[in-house]
């Protein structure tokens, strides 16, 4: 069963090394970037979160209102409940705002519902690229990349990527950013 587990990941990692590849080809010729989403793990790792800590806080809630304050007052453990109810819905709308696109000279990420952001990291000006993953990221199958540039407001950050993609995409933004500073 592991082995089959790490074949998966190695045909994923490949599959989204050519999606990348094809897809940058293809960016070139139109000169629109091309853009790439997070993984659905990230969307399943940030929900399961949602749940366990507002039920933990709805039930901590009710036990306390209704211990001191009596039972007609543990109704109001069930505000917690009412944000997961809309917490769902803008986790999966923030998940989907999530993306990015490799450039030739820079580093593009978008994110954002109400107020939409997008980043610029020119690969000239990157100092260091991260890969961390946290236990819970790690349980998920899950990785960070960490983009540090000598401005500090211009660091970026892409979250939840497969491990395989976030060291792909940090040996590529390496390699291109060393490139890149070579001529300044």
């Amino acid at each position: 069963m592991e082995t089959g587990t790490s074949e998966n990941a190695g045909q994923a990692a490949e599959q989204a090394a050519g999606r990348a590849a094809g897809g940058q080809a293809a960016g070139r010729a139109t000169g629109e970037p091309v853009w790439t989403g997070l993984p659905p793990g990230l969307l399943r790792m940030r929900r399961l979160l949602l749940v366990v800590w507002l039920g933990l806080l709805t039930i901590g809630t009710a036990l306390l209102l209704g211990l001191l304050a009596g039972p007609g007052w543990a109704a109001f453990a069930l505000l917690p409940l009412a944000v997961l109810l809309g917490g769902w819905p803008m986790l999966g709308r923030n998940w989907r705002s999530w993306r990015y696109a490799e450039r030739a000279d820079d580093l593009l990420i978008s994110r954002g519902v109400l107020w939409r952001e997008e980043t610029v990291v020119p690969y000239g000006r990157m100092q260091l690229v991260e890969v961390t993953s946290g236990p819970v990221e790690r349980h998920f199958g899950l990785a960070s990349v960490q983009l540090h540039t000598a401005a500090a407001a211009t660091d970026a950050l892409i979250p939840g990527l497969d491990p395989a993609e976030a060291e792909r995409l940090r040996d590529r933004l390496t390699e291109l950013g060393e490139a890149r500073s070579a001529g300044l």
